[in-house]
Protein backbone atom coordinates (compact mmCIF):
# COMPACT_ATOMS: atom_id res chain seq x y z
CA UNK A 1 0.00 0.00 0.00
CA UNK A 2 2.82 2.44 0.80
CA UNK A 3 4.32 1.98 -2.66
CA UNK A 4 0.94 2.83 -4.23
CA UNK A 5 0.63 5.98 -2.13
CA UNK A 6 4.16 7.08 -3.02
CA UNK A 7 3.54 6.46 -6.73
CA UNK A 8 0.28 8.42 -6.53
CA UNK A 9 1.99 11.34 -4.79
CA UNK A 10 4.80 11.38 -7.37
CA UNK A 11 2.25 11.35 -10.22
CA UNK A 12 0.44 14.28 -8.62
CA UNK A 13 3.67 16.25 -8.27
CA UNK A 14 4.62 15.44 -11.86
CA UNK A 15 1.27 16.78 -13.09
CA UNK A 16 1.55 20.09 -11.27
CA UNK A 17 5.28 20.61 -10.72
CA UNK A 18 6.98 18.19 -13.10
CA UNK A 19 10.39 19.80 -12.78
CA UNK A 20 10.52 18.78 -9.12
CA UNK A 21 10.29 15.04 -9.77
CA UNK A 22 14.01 14.78 -10.59
CA UNK A 23 14.89 16.41 -7.27
CA UNK A 24 12.51 14.22 -5.28
CA UNK A 25 13.64 11.03 -7.02
CA UNK A 26 17.28 11.72 -6.21
CA UNK A 27 16.50 12.59 -2.58
CA UNK A 28 14.57 9.32 -2.24
CA UNK A 29 17.56 7.41 -3.62
CA UNK A 30 19.92 8.98 -1.07
CA UNK A 31 17.55 8.43 1.85
CA UNK A 32 16.77 4.81 0.98
CA UNK A 33 20.46 4.02 0.42
CA UNK A 34 21.51 5.58 3.73
CA UNK A 35 20.84 2.42 5.75
CA UNK A 36 19.54 -1.15 5.49
CA UNK A 37 16.44 -0.59 7.64
CA UNK A 38 15.23 2.65 6.01
CA UNK A 39 11.55 2.77 5.12
CA UNK A 40 9.42 5.43 3.48
CA UNK A 41 5.80 6.45 3.77
CA UNK A 42 3.50 9.23 2.65
CA UNK A 43 2.68 11.45 5.61
CA UNK A 44 1.90 15.15 6.11
CA UNK A 45 1.73 15.61 2.33
CA UNK A 46 5.28 14.44 1.70
CA UNK A 47 7.48 11.37 1.91
CA UNK A 48 8.92 10.56 5.34
CA UNK A 49 11.95 8.33 5.80
CA UNK A 50 12.51 6.30 8.96
CA UNK A 51 15.07 3.98 10.45
CA UNK A 52 13.34 3.01 13.64
CA UNK A 53 12.09 6.59 13.82
CA UNK A 54 11.70 9.39 11.31
CA UNK A 55 14.92 11.14 10.28
CA UNK A 56 13.93 13.24 7.25
CA UNK A 57 11.11 14.09 4.89
CA UNK A 58 10.76 15.42 1.35
CA UNK A 59 8.05 17.97 0.61
CA UNK A 60 7.02 19.65 -2.63
CA UNK A 61 5.95 23.30 -2.61
CA UNK A 62 4.94 25.62 -5.44
CA UNK A 63 8.43 26.97 -6.10
CA UNK A 64 10.78 24.51 -4.39
CA UNK A 65 11.32 21.17 -2.66
CA UNK A 66 12.40 20.97 0.95
CA UNK A 67 14.33 18.26 2.67
CA UNK A 68 13.23 18.53 6.29
CA UNK A 69 14.93 17.17 9.38
CA UNK A 70 12.88 16.59 12.53
CA UNK A 71 16.00 16.91 14.70
CA UNK A 72 17.85 19.27 12.39
CA UNK A 73 18.66 21.68 15.19
CA UNK A 74 21.01 19.05 16.63
CA UNK A 75 22.73 18.29 13.30
CA UNK A 76 26.13 19.74 12.53
CA UNK A 77 25.94 22.21 9.63
CA UNK A 78 29.44 22.16 8.08
CA UNK A 79 28.23 23.72 4.81
CA UNK A 80 25.85 26.28 6.37
CA UNK A 81 22.86 25.14 4.32
CA UNK A 82 20.32 24.30 7.04
CA UNK A 83 17.50 26.82 7.32
CA UNK A 84 15.12 27.40 10.21
CA UNK A 85 15.44 28.71 13.72
CA UNK A 86 13.12 26.62 15.89
CA UNK A 87 14.33 24.37 18.68
CA UNK A 88 14.22 21.18 16.60
CA UNK A 89 13.39 21.37 12.90
CA UNK A 90 15.67 22.47 10.06
CA UNK A 91 15.34 22.17 6.30
CA UNK A 92 17.29 22.53 3.08
CA UNK A 93 15.50 24.35 0.27
CA UNK A 94 16.15 22.93 -3.21
CA UNK A 95 15.26 24.85 -6.37
CA UNK A 96 16.92 22.64 -8.98
CA UNK A 97 18.69 19.26 -9.20
CA UNK A 98 22.13 20.93 -9.07
CA UNK A 99 21.32 22.17 -5.54
CA UNK A 100 21.49 18.57 -4.31
CA UNK A 101 25.25 18.34 -4.87
CA UNK A 102 25.99 22.01 -4.19
CA UNK A 103 24.32 21.78 -0.78
CA UNK A 104 25.90 18.40 0.10
CA UNK A 105 22.48 16.87 0.70
CA UNK A 106 23.67 13.24 0.83
CA UNK A 107 25.95 14.10 3.77
CA UNK A 108 23.07 15.69 5.72
CA UNK A 109 20.77 12.73 5.06
CA UNK A 110 23.47 10.36 6.31
CA UNK A 111 24.07 12.44 9.46
CA UNK A 112 20.32 12.55 10.19
CA UNK A 113 19.93 8.79 9.70
CA UNK A 114 22.93 8.05 11.91
CA UNK A 115 21.48 10.28 14.64
CA UNK A 116 18.32 8.15 14.93
CA UNK A 117 20.26 4.87 14.81
CA UNK A 118 22.30 5.69 17.94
Amino acid sequence: MTDDRIRALLREIELHRGDQVAIITRLREFALASGPAVTEEVKYGGILFSSGESFCGVFSYAEHVTLEFSRGGALPDPHAVLEGSGKLRRHIKLLCPADIDEKHVAQYIEMARQAVDR
